[in-house]
Protein backbone atom coordinates (compact mmCIF):
# COMPACT_ATOMS: atom_id res chain seq x y z
CA UNK A 1 0.00 0.00 0.00
CA UNK A 2 1.51 3.37 -0.97
CA UNK A 3 2.21 6.03 1.62
CA UNK A 4 -0.24 8.90 1.71
CA UNK A 5 0.98 12.37 0.77
CA UNK A 6 -0.89 15.40 2.10
CA UNK A 7 -0.45 19.10 1.44
CA UNK A 8 -1.25 21.88 3.86
CA UNK A 9 -0.17 25.08 5.56
CA UNK A 10 2.27 25.20 8.49
CA UNK A 11 0.44 26.66 11.50
CA UNK A 12 3.17 26.12 14.11
CA UNK A 13 6.92 25.60 14.16
CA UNK A 14 7.51 26.00 17.90
CA UNK A 15 8.83 22.47 18.54
CA UNK A 16 12.39 21.45 17.71
CA UNK A 17 12.35 19.55 14.39
CA UNK A 18 8.54 19.52 14.52
CA UNK A 19 5.91 21.41 12.57
CA UNK A 20 2.12 21.34 12.74
CA UNK A 21 0.44 21.23 9.35
CA UNK A 22 -3.23 22.10 8.81
CA UNK A 23 -4.72 20.08 5.94
CA UNK A 24 -8.10 21.14 4.55
CA UNK A 25 -10.43 18.98 2.50
CA UNK A 26 -13.88 19.50 1.03
CA UNK A 27 -16.82 17.15 0.80
CA UNK A 28 -20.46 17.22 -0.18
CA UNK A 29 -22.75 17.06 2.86
CA UNK A 30 -24.95 13.98 2.45
CA UNK A 31 -28.19 15.65 3.58
CA UNK A 32 -27.75 19.36 2.89
CA UNK A 33 -25.98 18.84 -0.46
CA UNK A 34 -23.61 21.71 0.28
CA UNK A 35 -19.84 21.79 0.07
CA UNK A 36 -18.34 21.57 3.56
CA UNK A 37 -14.71 22.39 4.42
CA UNK A 38 -13.05 20.16 7.01
CA UNK A 39 -9.56 20.59 8.40
CA UNK A 40 -7.22 18.48 10.49
CA UNK A 41 -3.83 19.17 12.03
CA UNK A 42 -0.89 16.79 11.70
CA UNK A 43 2.42 16.86 13.58
CA UNK A 44 5.28 16.27 11.16
CA UNK A 45 9.03 15.77 11.50
CA UNK A 46 11.12 18.55 9.92
CA UNK A 47 14.75 17.48 10.30
CA UNK A 48 16.25 20.74 9.02
CA UNK A 49 13.81 23.12 10.77
CA UNK A 50 13.40 24.63 7.29
CA UNK A 51 9.67 25.40 7.23
CA UNK A 52 8.12 28.40 8.97
CA UNK A 53 4.55 29.43 9.77
CA UNK A 54 2.57 30.14 6.60
CA UNK A 55 4.67 27.91 4.32
CA UNK A 56 3.03 25.29 2.13
CA UNK A 57 4.23 21.82 3.18
CA UNK A 58 3.92 18.35 1.69
CA UNK A 59 4.02 15.56 4.27
CA UNK A 60 4.24 11.80 3.89
CA UNK A 61 3.35 8.95 6.24
CA UNK A 62 6.16 7.32 8.19
CA UNK A 63 6.77 5.07 11.16
CA UNK A 64 5.97 6.69 14.53
CA UNK A 65 8.74 9.09 15.60
CA UNK A 66 7.13 10.20 18.87
CA UNK A 67 3.77 10.21 20.66
CA UNK A 68 2.14 12.49 18.07
CA UNK A 69 4.47 12.47 15.04
CA UNK A 70 3.46 9.96 12.36
CA UNK A 71 4.38 12.16 9.37
CA UNK A 72 7.55 13.68 7.95
CA UNK A 73 8.19 16.56 5.57
CA UNK A 74 8.53 15.49 1.96
CA UNK A 75 9.46 18.90 0.58
CA UNK A 76 8.33 22.48 0.83
CA UNK A 77 6.23 23.46 -2.16
CA UNK A 78 6.55 27.24 -1.77
CA UNK A 79 6.76 30.00 0.81
CA UNK A 80 3.91 32.43 1.36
Amino acid sequence: MPKRILEGVVVSDKGDKTIVVKVERTLLHPVLKKIVRLSKKYHAHDEANALKVGDLARIVECAPKSKLKRWEVLSNASAS
